[in-house]
């Protein structure tokens, strides 16, 4: 579901390669420029391969071949908004299955390099009601016992365990205490290793069962993960059971959340539920939650998250505000961050490798003025990137500076005003956001003008929560918003003035899709990426109405670092 490109070429090898869409260093032509090219004899059966390939129509576009001109996916009433309803606690894929200290909820995610993991779970039964009592974290240690096989867990490590409240200081308002939560870091890894481990105490004794987990390659420039999944704005509805069958489908080795876990916040805490919380309990004296809603997360993502490492950001509806205008308690205490491994020493913003590609996690409900500590962190973390380890540069945050759809429309414009030259002289390569309900992939973009050097952002906000799909562009007929109206709630301040140049200069809206949105479509579903060497990564997005395996957009993504110097 692309809109139509130039017949492509893929390059031709001295050698033969079995695999013609993945070969390395890859350099594209038509078909015109190509004719004035000897074809070398011992290519001729790549260039055979290649050609049945075009032949079939099965040739990927490259953002070399771009900037493309915009294109819109006809809205399909019948497949676009889906069944997105929450999963009831009736449920059995979020009931509680273990006993006593058992754990449950178990977890993987990565630390700064390939060497070290993170293993997370909880112990114990979270209380709601209006008087809790804290569990205490003492009870049960955090221990992991692991290996190279499942019958010899020889290695042990410990760690360190919490316990978090949400509480409201209104009579009636139900308050939570959540249960044990262990974090327990695995060091002095193989890469690419598949180890197998078991958490809990022994002396009680409470384990789990065990479960296996594969190590991400080691920093190198050829060097990457087969596949890493990209999804934002999940929550816990039939929509996203829908969305992450397709995603394990797709066998990644990573998953990247950009933000919005839960949605326990559509919830009041006696867990009457809305897809719209402001319209239904318009008069609530706070923003309430339902935080049980984040154990059900829990015991669904378990068995795909106890084996493939996931790296969440925090999204707006982790906010969570409670008593003392406490906020994002939840999930600063549910997840294992590599914060004090890449100095970030923050939740809300941190940095790590998986082979030849550098992640940074930027926070976009924090202080990311020039003066703050997360943009200071940043050009420390950017500098010492170096581009001949990790080529790859690709940054994660939830809010999308460039979406044409008119929810959210130019909400996060502070951020981009603060960080988007930063990001651009370091010569980021793809921007990955959530936010907006919906998918939609820039061509390659800074300051709201084509640039070939800009990253490629994409916006994949089509999860499968329970909020609406967005389906109304900005560049509708009536559909601008007042500028007004813009401005993210919590963060405040209005930076999205007018545009000074360009087809939309004096307004605040294009009167068409904007030259810099290549592809949008209203579906549900979550992208992959594969990237092939040192230059070339592919991207392809999947609809959950789609069958296994198809792509509903999918593309190329070339850097350019001779071009592009940064």
């Amino acid at each position: 579901m692309v809109p139509s490109f130039p017949l492509l070429l893929l390059p031709l090898l001295p050698t033969i390669n079995p695999h013609p869409l993945s070969l390395s260093q890859p350099q594209y032509h038509t078909m015109r420029s190509r004719a004035t090219h000897p074809v070398p004899s011992m290519a001729m059966a790549a260039v055979a391969a290649v050609m049945s390939l075009l032949v079939l129509g099965a040739a990927v576009p490259t953002t070399l071949d771009g900037p493309f001109p915009p294109a819109t996916a006809p809205l399909n009433d019948g497949v676009f908004r889906g069944h997105a309803v929450d999963l009831p606690d009736s449920d059995p894929r979020v009931k509680r299955r273990v006993r006593g200290w058992e754990p449950e909820q178990v977890s993987v995610s990565l630390s700064a390099a390939a060497d070290s993991v993170w293993i997370s779970w909880i112990t114990g039964e979270f209380q709601i009601g209006e008087n809790v009592e804290l569990l205490d974290p003492k009870t049960v240690a955090s221990i992991v016992r692991y290996g190279y096989s499942e019958n010899s867990l020889t290695r042990k490590a410990t760690g360190h365990s919490l316990v978090y409240n949400q509480l409201y200081p209104f009579e009636g308002l139900q308050n939570y205490t959540s249960g044990i939560i262990h974090h327990v870091r695995l060091k002095g890894l193989k890469p690419e290793t598949q180890y197998y481990y078991q958490c809990g105490d022994p002396s009680l004794p409470a384990m789990s069962d065990v479960h296996a987990f594969r190590t991400m390659p080691a920093s190198g420039p050829r060097s990457y993960p087969k596949r890493i999944a990209v999804v934002g704005d999940l929550g816990l509805t039939y929509n996203t059971t829908s969305t992450v069958d397709h995603m394990i489908s797709n066998q990644p080795d990573l998953i990247v959340l950009v933000g919005d876990v839960s949605y326990a916040n559509l919830y009041l805490t006696n867990g009457t539920g809305s897809d719209c919380y402001s319209c239904l309990f318009p008069h609530t004296p706070i923003h309430e939650t339902y935080q049980p809603r984040w154990d059900y997360w829990g015991r669904y993502m378990e068995p795909v998250i106890s084996r493939i490492p996931m790296m969440v950001i925090e999204g707006n509806h982790e906010i969570e505000q409670q008593i003392d205008n406490r906020t994002f308690v939840s999930y600063d205490a549910r997840f294992a961050f590599p914060s004090r491994e890449s100095r970030s020493f923050s939740s809300f913003y941190y940095s790590f490798n998986t082979g030849g590609i550098h992640f940074i996690m930027l926070g976009a409900y924090i202080s990311y003025n020039r003066s703050g500590q997360q943009y200071k962190w940043l050009e420390k973390d950017l500098a010492k990137v170096d581009r001949t380890v990790t080529p790859w540069l690709i940054a994660v945050w939830h809010p999308p500076w460039y979406s044409t759809y008119k929810a959210h429309y130019r909400e996060a414009e502070c951020m981009r005003v603060e960080m988007e030259d930063l990001l651009y002289s370091y010569g980021v390569d793809i921007v990955f956001n959530g936010h907006v309900h919906a998918y939609e992939r820039s061509n390659r973009v800074y300051n709201y003008k084509l640039d070939p050097c800009g990253p490629v952002y994409i916006t994949v906000g089509d999860g499968g929560n329970r909020e609406k799909m967005a389906i109304n562009h900005a560049d509708d007929p009536d559909n601008c918003p007042d500028p007004s109206t813009t401005p993210d709630e919590y963060m405040g301040g209005f930076c999205a003035f007018n545009f000074t140049s360009g087809p939309a200069a004096g307004k605040f809206c294009w009167d068409r899709q904007p030259e810099y949105s290549a592809y949008r479509e209203s579906s549900f579903g979550h992208g992959i990426v594969e990237v092939k060497n040192e230059t070339h990564a592919l991207w392809t997005w999947h609809r959950n109405q789609d069958l296994y395996g198809d792509a509903g957009d999918e593309i190329y993504i070339v850097r350019e670092p001779e071009k592009c110097p940064h």
